[in-house]
């Protein structure tokens, strides 16, 4: 088979940009945290948009990553869902992490702004 014909992994490739934003995420949201005291420029309103940008891609490419992998997750859904009939434990632990982690990020927000 010529090289030059192979398929483009669509699925590879929207890991890769859910990898490649979420690692600039944290990055570009430190270093907008660490300018926030900073006089108003145009490096500090590069480095806002850069995090929106990114924080939009991250968003668009999960979605497309769900609506790739849609067959396997609702059958994965069903499978679970007819055979346990309770909440499994690491639903319950999930949730708390991402409660927990929400309460501790939004706080932070109100706390450092005083709102």
């Amino acid at each position: 088979m010529n090289e030059s014909n192979k398929k483009h992994n669509v699925r590879a490739f929207v890991a890769l940009m859910i990898g490649f934003c979420g690692v600039g995420l944290p990055v570009t949201g430190v270093v907008n945290h660490l300018n926030e005291f900073s006089p108003v420029s145009v490096e500090g309103h590069a480095w806002h948009s850069s995090h929106n940008v990114l924080g939009v891609l991250f968003v668009v490419f999960s979605i497309w990553h769900i609506v790739l992998n849609r067959r396997p997750l609702w059958n994965y859904i069903r499978s679970k869902a007819s055979g346990v009939p309770s909440v499994s434990r690491e639903f319950i632990l999930a949730g708390i992490i991402v409660a927990s982690l929400l309460v501790v990020f939004v706080g932070h927000e109100f706390l450092a702004h005083g709102r």
